[in-house]
């Protein structure tokens, strides 16, 4: 009796970008039913490999084996149509349409609409992930937007599923219905093959992973006998530093640096999120973190921090005891307050501009990159140069336009051009999306260090355990609200959990 091949099967498969060699003779096999992970540093290569697994992206050199048949899949219909569906970290879905119109887009034959509303009532109720097929999109949750896009896959009835950081917009109790449905799904024969940064859960889930480095296999193991720090050094190709703060770490209580008393803000645009009553306050040397599942209100809070949105009640947002709530952005800079926003690539940076010159959209005051109006450009080619060298930032030079750096050596350098000036306040959202294990401790490191200079630091992240691992204290944003403040080095998973799904329903003050 002849063995089962693998479902999919990858054999020197290699991919140029120019001078660039994103995949590098790239060997492994994911059997049937198996969940196999994929895990790798930012820009070792993995985007590209399931671009080609899903017929995005054509291979230079090697061969992709399908149930032991060698296919080519030249679009993502081929794909499909030999039973590969892919869940993009990034949702493809329009708000103002129903589930059921989004998903209908997405099908490469949806049929009759209420026979495909029956079928989506069915199999969502079916697999644990129930949606209201005539529901609008944007009113939505992130998790309930995760399963419109799983939906969507598994009325194909996939026999690959790519999932592409699939928890990072999950509450935990979320997370654990995704899990178990993806064990269902594997337990039926589908095979999974999934992409995370978190290496705990890979740990927990999957049955095998597949390490790159630089675009080439560097390691095959079993996760659960591994841990996910021996993982993260396989990524790495060293030691991997961390950093974790202790109560030692913290300042004596002092005046706060920055303050947010009664910030009240309407929901201004279409399934837009009101701001009610914000209210907290960081102090030197501390670390306040805000967790939450995306779309409820993290945005909002982002852009009326920053100066992006103002309010006439000026003493709303206050900075060394200086109301600035009525300022815009470059005012608030001047009065110590930087901001990060949480999109890299047209908010943080102009993709189109070189890294150089990306640094003058914030740095050009604080750094002395301009003279009377006259851009210095050797000054700001060598304070892009000093992010380059003190994050790591792989890149070919400082000239580069911001678009050719991958998103984790992207999100490095607008961190580093912002820590490197030394604020005294900075509010950072999502500091580590989309970075692998050793970039996300450095940047962790670097914020405790600016932290221990005497800077109050905001970080609103949807990643428990970077806020578990970094923060004195954490509120939660539901619904536009802050929950009460809580003590991190006594706070559960669980607890944190709830109030993100929503379990507190009124405000408290968060001081």
């Amino acid at each position: 009796m002849s063995a089962v091949p693998p479902r999919l099967a990858l054999a020197g498969i290699t991919k140029r970008f120019g001078a660039v060699v994103a995949n590098d003779d790239i060997s492994f096999s994911v059997a049937p039913g198996e969940i196999h992970a994929l895990v790798g540093e930012n820009g070792a290569g993995k985007s590209t490999l399931v671009k080609i697994i899903y017929g995005l992206l054509r291979p230079d050199a090697g061969v992709i084996r399908w149930n032991g048949e060698t296919v080519a899949p030249t679009d993502p219909h081929a794909a499909r149509r030999l039973g590969i569906g892919m869940v993009f970290q990034h949702f493809s879905l329009f708000d103002a349409f129903t589930v059921a119109e989004n998903i209908a887009l997405g099908l490469d034959a949806a049929g009759d609409r209420r026979a495909l509303a029956a079928r989506i009532a069915s199999v969502s109720a079916s697999y644990g992930l129930p949606l209201e097929p005539g529901r609008a999109v944007g009113t939505l949750s992130m998790g309930e937007r995760q399963r419109v896009e799983i939906v969507r896959c598994l009325l194909q009835n996939p026999r690959l599923l790519v999932m592409d950081e699939p928890t990072s917009v999950l509450t935990p109790q979320e997370a654990e219905v995704l899990f178990a449905t993806l064990r269902r799904l594997a337990a039926e024969g589908c095979s999974i093959l999934y992409i995370s940064h978190k290496l705990d859960e890979i740990r927990a889930l999957c049955q095998r992973a597949t390490i790159l480095r630089a675009g080439r296999v560097v390691a095959n193991c079993n996760p659960a006998v591994e841990t996910a720090r021996s993982m993260a050094e396989m990524m790495i190709g060293n030691e991997l530093r961390v950093t974790k703060r202790m109560p030692s770490d913290r300042a004596p209580e002092k005046p706060a640096r920055l303050s947010v008393n009664g910030l009240d803000r309407p929901a201004e645009r279409a399934f837009g999120v009101a701001l009610r009553d914000i209210r907290f306050s960081v102090g030197p040397g501390e670390i306040f973190g805000i967790a939450g599942v995306a779309g409820n209100g993290q945005g909002e809070l982002m852009e009326a921090l920053s100066g992006e949105w103002r309010t006439s009640a000026a003493a709303a947002i206050a900075v060394d005891g200086a109301p600035v709530a009525d300022r815009g952005p470059q005012a608030r800079r001047l009065a110590g307050l930087y901001t990060l926003p949480e999109e890299r690539n047209g908010h943080a940076a102009v993709p189109g501009m070189s890294l150089a010159a990306n640094t003058l959209l914030s740095a050009r005051h604080h750094m002395g990159l301009t003279r009377a109006g006259v851009i210095r450009r050797d000054a700001a080619r060598r304070f892009a140069q000093r992010i380059v060298s003190a994050f790591d930032v792989r890149t070919f030079g400082v000239d580069v336009p911001a678009s050719s750096l991958s998103g984790g050596n992207l999100q490095k350098f607008v961190v580093g051009r912002e820590l490197l000036q030394k604020p005294a306040v900075l509010v950072v959202a999502q500091p580590t999306w989309g970075v692998d294990a050793g970039a996300a401790a450095a940047i962790h490191i670097a914020l405790a260090d600016l932290a221990r200079e005497g800077a109050a630091i905001v970080v609103i992240s949807q990643d428990l355990d970077e806020l578990l691992s970094l923060t004195d204290r954490i509120a939660v944003i539901s619904g536009g609200r802050l929950s009460r403040t809580l003590q991190t080095a006594q706070v559960t998973v669980d607890e944190i959990g709830l109030l993100m799904g929503g379990a507190e329903g009124e405000t408290r003050d968060a001081a």
